[in-house]
This record gives structure tokens, sequence and C-alpha cells, in this order.
């Protein structure tokens, strides 16, 4: 029997991180924590991130993140902790079997060996739990060289091109790819974006789901689970607007 929600909890606010509580790829601000602190104590709250568990720990501060927030989502609910406690984890190793993943990361490499990029530095795929993260400039790169490739990205869409190439070549691989964050896009199985979180909290019967993020075009990782009829979708552009947001919503000061 599904349980039941207490009255002053049948509302849960899921949260994107990067871009939406925490600047991108930096660390959550004292304000943001208290103001989520406050938010836990009239709706139930929710993170979801498509970057590995320890990832989001470092940018929630390095604090027992499980213990802050009612559900900690990290590859985007592919590891799933409820209340402090583990209560999923899937692999995409059983998805695709070694064959498969060799042949698409061995294809990426040489793809990304033949761009011409102003810089290029290390950890050009990233393997996760349930995805794989492909960087052109690799992971390594300093903030600076972060947000320079970004900039040139707009302009030149090295990683829409990519991915289109991708799409292409093993469209029989039944593999999702989304461009998030400033650096990288995810790889996963169809279905294992976002939304996939959100059978971890249907069985808990909230009356909404509100879900805040910055990625939410067509394209960008947040755009399944915005578009989702089981959400009611808010975009937002930093954290300040996050909060902002918020605070219309649910009357805080």
């Amino acid at each position: 029997m599904a349980s039941v929600v207490p009255e002053s909890k049948e509302i849960l606010c899921l949260f994107d991180v990067d871009g939406t509580v925490t600047p991108a790829r930096s660390v959550v601000t004292p304000e943001m924590k208290a103001f989520m602190k406050e938010l836990r104590k009239k709706v139930t709250v929710a993170l979801v991130s498509g970057s590995d568990f320890p990832k989001v720990q470092e940018q929630m501060g390095n604090e027992n993140v499980t213990n802050l927030y009612d559900y900690v989502f990290s590859e985007n609910g592919l590891v799933a902790y409820k209340n402090g406690e583990l209560i999923h984890k899937q692999s995409i190793i059983k998805f695709m079997g070694d064959e498969r993943l060799k042949t698409f990361i061995n294809f990426c490499l040489k793809y990304i060996a033949e761009l011409d990029l102003p810089v290029k530095r290390g950890t050009f795929i990233e393997f996760r739990n349930g995805m794989i993260n492909v960087s052109p400039i690799g992971r390594n790169c300093s903030q600076e060289e972060r947000i320079a490739f970004y900039e040139y990205d707009k302009v030149h869409k090295v990683r829409d091109k990519f991915v289109s190439v991708l799409r292409e070549k093993f469209e029989d691989y039944g593999l999702q790819l989304s461009i998030g964050g400033q650096i990288s896009f995810d790889v996963f199985p169809k279905g294992w974006d976002k939304t996939y979180c959100l059978r971890h909290i249907e069985v808990d019967n909230y009356k909404e789901i509100h879900f805040f993020g910055d990625k939410c075009y067509e394209g960008g990782n947040d755009y399944e689970i915005y578009m989702d009829e089981r959400t009611r979708g808010h975009i937002v552009t930093s954290p300040e607007d996050t909060m902002n947001q918020l605070k219309e919503i649910f009357s805080m000061s």
C-alpha cells in the first residue's frame, strides 16, 4: 500500500543542483543553504543531478547531503537516497554491456582527438554508474578555461555537432544524449533522464511536485522533467532567481 504524506509535506520541491541551487560548478552559498533549511520546514525537498554522488556532496558543501534533504538523486536518480538511506542503484554496464560501451567510448575519443579547440585538458570521458559524461575540452580544465569554452561553444556549437554525430552513428543503441552544464554532455539509456527519479517519489503520493531547473530548453538536461505532466516546471536563471521564485510561491520572507 502506498504511503501517505503528512499534510504539511504534501508538496514536494525538486531541484536541479548546478546553476539552480549552486552557481555553475561551484559550492552552495551559506545563504542558499539556510534558505533551503527553512523551505524544508514548509515542504518536502529533493535534489536531482546528473553528476555522481561525490560531486553532489562536494557542491552542497561537503556535508552529509542525504541528511540535509528528504531525497537526493545523483545520476538522475539511478543512485537514490531517501531519508538518508540508499534505496536504489542502477548501472549502465548492465544495460549496454562492455563491448558496446567500448565501441562507443573509442569513437568518442577518436572524435575528440580530431577536434581543433583553443585548449584541451584531461578527462574527456568520465564513466559514471548510470551514464557516460563526455567533455570535448576535458573535465580537468580550470574555471577560467571552463567559462572560455562555454562562450566558444555558444558560437561554434561543438557539443551540438558532436551529439548530432553520435545520435546518427549509434541510433540503434537506445541512447539519449543531453547537453548540460558548461563543458560536457551526458549519454545514458533512453528514459534515464531526470524523469527517472520520479519513480522514487510517486509512491509517496504528493499532491504537487514542483521542479526547478536552468536547462529546461529542448536538448538541455532539465527539459524532460520540466515538460513531464507529473511536475510543475519552473525555469530559473540562477540560485538567486530560484530563491526569489520560491519566496513568491510559498510566501517566504
